[in-house]
């Protein structure tokens, strides 16, 4: 292989592992732990909070922040599940990107 061959074949990969980042990152993921529902978008970035208040009751509020914490780490390990199934064969390329 001569070198313009590599380039080439190094932008086209580039260029592939960018669009499936900008896909991930447009994606939403939505992590659920018992009245708490919350939103991410792919750069871990949270979009949107549901709680149903008709379970909670004020003497919950602590027990509310545990699992409201529970919920974004739902979310973002779904977010890093997709991240490794679209971006798993550029595995060590990845630090840069991320």
């Amino acid at each position: 292989m001569n070198m313009q061959s590599i380039m080439a074949q190094a932008q086209r990969m580039q260029r592939d592992m960018q669009k499936k980042k900008d896909e991930i990152n447009a994606m939403e993921f939505t992590g659920q732990q018992d009245f708490v529902e919350v939103t991410l978008n792919g750069k871990k970035e949270m979009v949107r909070c549901k709680i149903n208040k008709e379970q909670l009751d004020s003497s919950d509020i602590e027990m509310l922040e545990d699992i409201l914490c529970l919920a974004v780490k739902d979310a973002i390990s779904k977010v890093d599940k997709e991240y490794k199934a679209k971006m798993g064969q550029y595995a060590g390329m990845l630090d840069g990107l991320m």
